[in-house]
């Protein structure tokens, strides 16, 4: 009942004809990236440079991180702004529950034109890329999304996937293809004046690594840069497009990866990689672009997360809480955007928990956990075991404070312990009106 409360009353928010007060949102992201998979943040192996130039016009986070350091549960953190422990998405192929409330729902009621292209992974399904089926009770339709062109995994080169359902077979990079298909949702939706949401999320550069050989080529051989020179092509066409049209200047554009890098990819030489919370791991790169609000460059260390992306999409169209799902791990930094936030307001937890299927009852100590603020990080690396670290002076984490400052680790182990039970709350059902057994 809340929740078609919660609807009626975004929909009375609604104001035909006003649609600069509704901004659009193209929200990209890529899967494995790594934070120095970047020309801006060093990389030298291929060249990114529509990227580069975003970066170079609009807002660089230098302190983006995924919400977990696997793909589907960052995907379900980017949608809902809860961390993914809490409704059960606790590694790849695990399922969103569908008692969550999304992005896309929250904005349709306000007129929006809503759209997702390329990988979903919230539906439940391992292994290689798949179409998604009409009747998956988990496809993007089913969770706000008017239309999509979507498939389960990852994918490359010459992918089948799934348009509104139906199976259709495509010819060419996987990351011009999403890129184009989200190009003629944007269009249709401004020809309407409508204002929309698109989300464009690259199945590159996780593995096999397939690139085209002009790709390959660009990048001295390597499969893997190749796939990345492909995901800045299709950037650049997508900036070029809102451009063509004409509504630049009121879209906000998000670029971010779902986790940190992988074997063949780049940290930029911070400590770990995907599957694990160290900074290799959850930090990647994060820029938007917004020029009717970000009229000048800046870069930022402000830590900000994937689950930061719902709360600011509903500060900046005017929805308010409380929301249907609560409570929200993530902040809106609208006011960063604005100029107005120097420090973020609360800090950020990570939870990586890999259960064995039908294992999945869990409690604090398992896993691997971090808290982490403006300037430090506690890591949690077993029961009553901690190292803590000064990531504006060490953003590598090699060296453990812990034993220098114990004043430090004491309120922030209290505050990720009671960060910890609110999860554990949220996990048994305690957020959907008391069900225990979602």
């Amino acid at each position: 009942m809340f929740r078609v409360s919660f609807i009626l009353a975004v929909a009375a928010l609604s104001v035909p004809g006003r649609v600069a007060d509704r901004p659009n949102f193209v929200l990209c992201m890529t899967d494995d990236q790594g934070w120095g998979d970047v020309s801006y943040n060093g990389l030298a192996a291929a060249k990114t440079p529509h990227l580069d130039e975003m970066a170079a016009s609009g807002l660089r986070f230098d302190r983006f991180y995924s919400a977990a350091p696997v793909c589907s549960p960052t995907r379900g953190s980017f949608i809902t702004g809860r961390h993914p422990n809490r409704f059960g998405c606790f590694l790849y192929g695990y399922p969103i529950r569908p008692q969550e409330f999304t992005i896309a729902q929250a904005v349709k009621p306000l007129g929006y034109a809503t759209g997702h292209f390329g990988k979903w992974h919230l539906n439940g399904v391992s292994g290689p890329g798949k179409p998604i089926p009409a009747g998956d009770p988990l496809h993007p339709g089913r969770l706000g999304f008017d239309e999509w062109l979507s498939v389960s995994n990852f994918f490359d080169l010459n992918p089948a996937m799934s348009r509104n359902g139906t199976t259709v077979e495509l010819t060419g990079d996987g990351s011009d293809l999403i890129a184009e298909e989200a190009i003629r949702f944007i269009g249709r939706a401004a020809a309407q004046k409508k204002p929309f949401l698109a989300l464009v999320w690259f199945g590159n550069p996780h593995n096999p690594h397939r690139a085209l050989p002009e790709d390959r080529a660009k990048a001295g051989g390597s499969d893997y840069y190749g796939e990345i020179v492909g995901i800045d092509r299709a950037m650049g066409r997508l900036r070029g497009e809102l451009r063509r049209l004409g509504i630049a200047e009121d879209t906000l554009l998000l670029f971010t990866s779902d986790n940190g890098a992988t074997g063949p990819g780049s940290t930029g030489g911070l400590r770990g990689k995907k599957g694990s919370v160290w900074e290799g791991g959850v930090r990647v790169p994060g820029i938007v672009e917004w020029p009717a609000r970000i009229p000048r460059p800046r870069a930022t260390n402000v830590p900000v997360s994937s689950s930061d992306i719902y709360p600011t999409v509903m500060d900046i169209v005017g929805i308010k809480g409380p929301y249907p799902v609560e409570p929200l791990d993530g902040i809106s930094f609208l006011p960063l955007i604005e100029g107005k936030m120097t420090e973020r307001p609360r800090p950020i937890g990570f939870w990586h928990y890999a259960p064995r299927k039908g294992k999945e009852a869990f409690g604090k100590n398992e896993g691997q956990a971090a808290w982490t603020d403006n300037r430090y990080k506690l890591h949690r690396l077993g029961p009553e075991r901690y190292e803590l670290y000064d990531l504006a002076a060490d953003p590598q984490e090699k060296d453990d404070l812990s034993a220098s400052k114990p004043e430090i680790v004491r309120k922030m182990k209290g505050e990720l312990d009671a960060w910890q039970e609110s999860v554990l709350k949220s996990f048994r059902g305690e957020d959907y009106g008391g069900v225990k057994k979602p």
